[in-house]
């Protein structure tokens, strides 16, 4: 009993550190709300959000169902891609691209660049694409339903289920998948994507 009670003391001291310690830190560093980016990535969530549900609902209504299947995919497959390049960017090691850029390697200064930047660069790729493209599919989803019901006879309501339960299914397993390759060749993937978009962007 005496044991259980000074585990309980030692867990609560522990506890009361740890606060003490995050208090400390908030006071060195303390955080300003960036309203600035706050207004860009709510501009750009409404922008690129209706872009693409624009697209979706444009296009999918006026094909067949297998077009219409492949182009939710699509979605679902941006949506994980972008997943994985933002958890690269938090997971990723920023001397490696310092070292990188100090030799003049094609990309590394975009590299630094988003590492420096990681906590906006992953809401971008994480929040802003990768939650629109799972709406967007959603949204498909329902369309896809609506042309399955049609040409299968099978009921509207089950035909709905089966095609949201699809698409949940494939975007978590794809971005649980995603998650684990990310952090273990986060570096790697950082790069690949930071060469890319150096062909347009300078950091």
């Amino acid at each position: 009993m005496i044991k259980k009670e000074k585990t309980v003391k030692d867990r609560s001291s522990e506890l009361k550190n740890l606060i003490e310690v995050t208090k400390k830190k908030e006071k060195v560093k303390k955080e300003v709300v960036d309203w600035s980016w706050i207004t860009k990535i709510l501009i750009m969530s409404f922008t690129i959000s209706f872009g693409m549900s624009f697209v979706a609902q444009m296009t999918i209504p006026n094909f067949n169902l297998l077009c219409g299947i492949l182009i939710t995919l699509l979605f679902i497959g941006i949506g994980i891609m972008f997943d994985i390049v933002g958890v690269s960017v938090t997971g990723a090691d920023e001397a490696v691209f310092h070292s990188m850029n100090s030799r003049k390697v094609k990309g590394a200064s975009v590299a630094v660049h988003f590492k420096k930047n990681a906590d906006k660069v992953s809401s971008f790729c994480c929040d802003v694409i990768g939650d629109i493209c799972g709406i967007v599919s959603g949204a498909a989803g329902t369309t896809i339903a609506l042309l399955l019901s049609k040409e299968t006879g099978m009921d509207l309501v089950l035909a709905s289920l089966i095609v949201a339960a699809i698409i949940a299914s494939l975007t978590i397993g794809g971005k649980a998948i995603g998650k684990s390759f990310a952090i273990n060749k986060s570096d790697i993937i950082l790069y690949e994507f930071a060469k890319f978009v150096s062909n347009f962007y300078k950091g």
